[in-house]
């Protein structure tokens, strides 16, 4: 584990994101709230947010941090069959939240595709990756393209 005992401590931000592609029969059942397990970006929402808080326990080398926001936000796209699932993360710490925001945006999308698994085996999470972060020496960082 890095010792951060000497870092300063400044608002740090992450922006994260994962895709997850459905069945367009299943993305339409979610967008009508059909799905039989119940309201899919609800549960997603809160499992993203749990799994932000828990990512320290989750990844062995992580810090425990006091994060103080996390965002998820859900785009869906109906012409590339998709959620595009956006974690936000917020801490005013030592050390960064990309591990957060990448733990949030994982569990939310890993939440849909359980809550659609039965009426959709097929579905497919990609494209999970760090968008931005801003905070810390190393200063911000812009995913292009």
């Amino acid at each position: 584990m890095a010792d951060i005992s000497e870092k300063s401590q400044t608002k740090r931000v992450a922006i994260a994101q994962a895709r997850v592609f459905m069945k367009k029969d299943t993305l339409s059942s979610l967008i009508k709230g059909n799905i039989p397990k119940g309201d899919v970006l609800a549960c997603a929402k809160v499992a993203g947010i749990m799994a932000a808080k828990k990512t320290s326990e989750l990844l062995p080398l992580c810090h425990p941090l006091e994060i103080t926001n996390v965002k998820l936000e859900f785009d869906i796209d109906e012409t590339k069959v998709c959620i595009l699932v956006k974690a936000i993360v917020s801490v005013l710490g030592r050390t960064g939240v990309e591990m957060e925001a990448l733990t949030a945006a994982s569990i939310a999308s890993l939440t849909i595709y359980d809550m659609c698994k039965p009426v959709d085996r097929g579905i497919v999470i990609s494209d999970i990756m760090l968008l931005e972060k801003s905070g810390g020496k190393s200063g911000a960082y812009k995913r292009q393209g």
